[in-house]
């Protein structure tokens, strides 16, 4: 079989949502009023630490799907103020997080236990505070948040196969420049990492089967598997590659930006940064060459992430394996499309009314072992008044 991204159909139901005249749709999104509206609308559980999870109403998995959100609007209202990466979160906040975080994994991997006939994953994904609030295609809610779903394999296979050239498959173009070019020094430098539970992974080792993907990113396999996430030091190496992470790109975008060889101020990794990243020809080479088509080009100068970005997934391989990898995060480009899944949302109230029961009452199950560890409460909605599904009017 050839391995080679493919477009998974997803039904959604009408959106009642109105946006207000005279602001656009991203404008609105980045509201207090939006945010408030998604806990009422969508809401499933809340923690004391502002961590909410909320049912995707427009998501990508007809199977399993649900997002967790460090929701800080009620507190913080300056959209640019609020906590996009994890290592901006507050300490109780992200035991918090990993708590909810492994509490779903275990579902997900309970509930679906073939490697075979699921894909499993979680994602997490920074929202860049940086980004012009109405620029088409950033995301929606600007925050923090972990995506969980769930895939058919068989739904996979069956699936139409999607270009390779998609931009949101291949990072808006950045996907190269680190794949193609920076591979191998971005592997070097995050061998700095002391890893016990995480072991690197040879270049696509971990690759699915049906996509391929993963392209070339560094991988780590979680030795242990899903006993782990319940280890305090699992989540330390999670942590550590998340800092690795933000130490290349803060690099390499300040060199971008301002043609200076420097060690940001805050990096985790001063000196494997200076040993590893400002002694490589082809590190320097290739932000030069990206600083100067920003200076001649304005289109692709506007497409620049300047701040840390990124999307850090946990993932279940096709031998049954947790696998955990780390990208740079562009705009419009979804979590699944890391693994080559492209998900095309579509309005379809009927087709969504049947599959809405039995993905509703798998979220109120998973909410049931949130409940069960004592870290917060459950939330009313329409579709769950009193803990049952409701149907919607269609």
């Amino acid at each position: 079989m050839k391995l080679t991204p493919r477009i998974i159909v997803t039904p959604r139901p009408s959106m009642t949502l109105s946006v207000p005249d005279g602001i656009s749709r991203v404008e609105f999104f980045n509201s207090p009023a939006n945010l408030k509206n998604l806990a009422e609308e969508n809401g499933l559980f809340r923690t004391p630490e502002d961590l909410l999870m909320y049912r995707k109403l427009v998501g990508h998995s007809a199977e399993f799907d649900t997002s967790v959100i460090l929701d800080v609007s009620r507190r913080i209202l300056d959209p640019l103020g609020r906590p996009v990466r994890r290592d901006q979160m507050k300490r109780q906040q992200k035991k918090v997080w990993q708590q909810m975080t492994q509490i779903i994994c275990d579902y997900m991997l309970e509930k679906y236990p073939d490697p075979k006939k699921h894909l499993v994953l979680c994602g997490e994904a920074s929202l860049d505070s940086t980004w012009p609030l109405n620029k088409p295609g950033v995301p929606s809610i600007r925050m923090i948040h972990n995506h969980f779903m769930v895939f058919s394999k068989k739904e996979l296979k069956s699936a139409e196969i999607a270009n390779p050239n998609d931009p949101n498959l291949t990072d808006s173009g950045h996907n190269t420049l680190f794949l193609r070019q920076l591979s191998d020094v971005y592997r070097q430098f995050l061998d700095v990492l002391d890893l016990q539970i995480l072991k690197p992974l040879l270049s696509d080792e971990g690759a699915l089967e049906l996509t391929g993907y993963p392209q070339g990113l560094p991988s780590w396999e979680v030795i242990g598997g899903a006993d782990k996430l319940k280890d305090q030091y699992f989540w330390h190496e999670y942590e550590q590659v998340l800092l690795g992470f933000l130490d290349f790109y803060q690099t390499f975008f300040t060199l971008v930006a301002t043609g200076e060889e420097s060690i940001p101020d805050d990096s985790t990794f001063p000196s494997q940064i200076q040993d590893v990243l400002l002694s490589n020809s082809v590190f320097i080479r290739v932000a030069r060459d990206l600083r100067e088509q920003v200076i001649q080009d304005p289109k692709f100068a506007n497409d620049i992430r300047w701040r840390p970005a990124y999307k850090q997934i946990l993932y279940r391989d096709d031998e049954g394996r947790l696998i955990v990898t780390i990208s740079q995060n562009s705009v419009g480009n979804a979590i699944t499309e890391l693994l080559g899944i492209v998900v095309n949302r579509v309005e379809d109230p009927e087709a969504y009314a049947e599959i809405e029961p039995g993905l509703v009452g798998r979220l109120l199950e998973v909410r049931e072992k949130l409940l069960d560890a004592n870290i917060g409460e459950a939330l009313s909605a329409p579709c769950w008044p009193d803990g049952n599904y409701k149907p919607r009017p269609i």
